[in-house]
């Protein structure tokens, strides 16, 4: 799949119609800092498409996409560490419960982002493990695999795969161009 138009719709910070309204949907999730706002740029070959920062939990809607007039993008909170309050942090993830959870939204596809370098870590995993208990179509990026020294690549994704099972794990650095064409071919299936 080639991506040739990319634009942002709009920001949902609660239940809203466009989730059912017929059109295809890919759902980015990821944990705070992971990278998901430049996975999804580079995807999109479009650098500002989504916003990125520094600073952990910078995403506080869901970001909806329009990609080549088909389909959309839903980029959603990061899970995890996110500046605020108890209380934001709570509503944030009740935004993305209630987006993912939600039996009338269907993903055609749920892209569930990891940090390839660090590892699966407890989020991650609880992520998959409701994400397979939904029966979602998970693929798994592991971005920013750039940060791991040579020799230490083929470990690190062998541990990666061994611990989330038959789901397609797909090497990606947004910084370094690399698994763009793999993740869009996946997502087109």
């Amino acid at each position: 799949m080639n991506i040739k138009s990319a634009k942002f719709i709009k920001g949902a910070v609660e239940v809203d119609d466009i989730f059912d309204d017929g059109v295809p949907q890919i759902a980015f999730i990821g944990r705070s800092n992971v990278g998901k706002s430049s996975t999804i740029n580079a995807l999109t070959k479009q650098k500002g498409l989504a916003r990125t920062s520094s600073f952990p939990g910078r995403t506080q809607q869901i970001n909806i996409f329009l990609i080549n007039n088909a389909f959309y993008l839903i980029d959603l909170p990061g899970y995890g560490f996110a500046k605020g309050s108890w209380e934001h942090r709570k509503k944030l993830e009740q935004l993305i419960f209630g987006y993912l959870l939600n039996p009338e939204y269907k993903q055609k596809k749920v892209v569930l982002i990891i940090d390839a370098y660090t590892g699966l870590t407890k989020n991650d995993l609880e992520m998959l493990d409701i994400l397979e208990e939904e029966k979602k179509d998970i693929i798994v990026v592991a971005n920013k695999i750039d940060k791991i020294k040579k020799g230490g690549t083929a470990r690190q994704l062998k541990e990666i795969q061994d611990k989330i099972g038959d789901h397609k794990v797909i090497p990606y650095s947004a910084e370094k161009k690399i698994g763009i064409k793999e993740l869009a071919e996946e997502i087109s299936k």
